[in-house]
C-alpha cells in the first residue's frame, strides 16, 4: 500500500440553497504534511458539528475506488477531489474500525464510514455531475472513504509506504455501518455488535440514539 497524496483544504464559503456555510472540502495536494491529533497541520475544518475532532481526525479515499468512480462518471478525478486529507493506492480488502494503518511516522485508526452531506454534493456539482441524487448514489456505491483518529502523531509524505495492521474480524465492516446508518429498524444484536467495535463517537451517539429507540 502506498500513500498517493497529501490534501489540504482551505476555508470557502458555499450557498447551499437558501443558506450559505463554511467548508474546508476543497483540498489540493501537497508535497507533506504533519498529522497531530487533530489532523493536519494547515487543513481546514469548517464544520465542526459534523467533521473533524479526535475520533475523525482524518479522512482516507483509495485510488483504487477513484479509478471505479472514473469509469462511471466518465472523467479523471484528482487527489483531493472527494474532499480526502490523505489519498492512498488501497483500504485493503474488507476495512473495518480497529484496522490501523502506518503511514510515515504517523499511525491511524480506521474509526467510521464517511456519510455524504449536501456540500459534498455541491463539491461534486461543480464536475458537472447530478447534485440532487449524488447522495444517494455514493452512499449506494458503498465506497465510504474511511476516517480515523490519530494514535501516534508525526509527518507525512506523498509516496510513502502504508503499513496495514488489521484489527479483530469480530468488528462490522464500514459498510456494514454505513448500511446500519441508513437502516430504519436494524436488528438489535447488529447494534449491539457495532458499539461494540472502537468507532468514532458521532457513530456511537447515532447508534445509542438508535439502540434505545428499539429497546422501547
Amino acid at each position: 500500500m502506498r500513500l498517493e497524496a497529501v490534501n489540504l483544504g482551505r476555508r470557502e464559503t458555499v450557498n447551499l440553497g437558501a443558506r450559505s456555510v463554511d467548508t474546508g472540502i476543497d483540498k489540493r495536494p501537497v508535497e507533506r504534511a504533519f498529522i497531530g491529533r487533530l489532523g493536519l497541520s494547515g487543513d481546514i475544518v469548517a464544520d465542526t458539528v459534523h467533521h473533524g475532532g479526535a475520533d475523525q481526525a482524518v479522512y482516507l479515499y483509495s485510488r483504487q475506488d477513484y479509478s471505479w468512480w472514473e469509469a462511471e462518471l466518465g472523467t479523471t478525478l484528482a487527489p483531493g477531489t472527494f474532499g480526502e486529507n490523505l489519498t492512498v493506492s488501497d483500504l485493503g480488502d474488507e476495512p473495518r474500525p480497529g484496522d490501523r494503518m502506518r503511514v510515515g511516522a504517523a499511525l491511524l485508526e480506521l474509526t467510521a464510514p464517511r456519510v455524504p452531506c449536501a456540500v459534498f454534493a455541491n463539491k461534486i456539482g461543480l464536475l458537472g455531475v447530478s447534485q440532487p441524487g449524488w447522495v444517494k448514489r455514493f452512499a449506494a456505491a458503498e465506497r465510504t472513504g474511511a476516517y480515523a483518529r490519530v494514535l501516534e502523531e508525526g509527518e507525512v509524505a506523498a509516496g510513502a509506504r502504508i503499513e496495514l495492521l488489521p484489527g479483530t474480524g469480530e468488528h462490522p465492516s464500514l459498510v456494514e455501518l454505513l448500511r446500519l446508518y441508513y437502516d430504519k429498524d436494524p436488528d438489535i444484536e447488529t447494534v449491539q455488535r457495532a458499539l461494540r467495535a472502537p468507532i468514532a463517537e458521532r457513530e456511537r451517539t447515532s447508534l445509542e440514539t438508535k439502540l434505545a429507540t428499539l429497546a422501547r
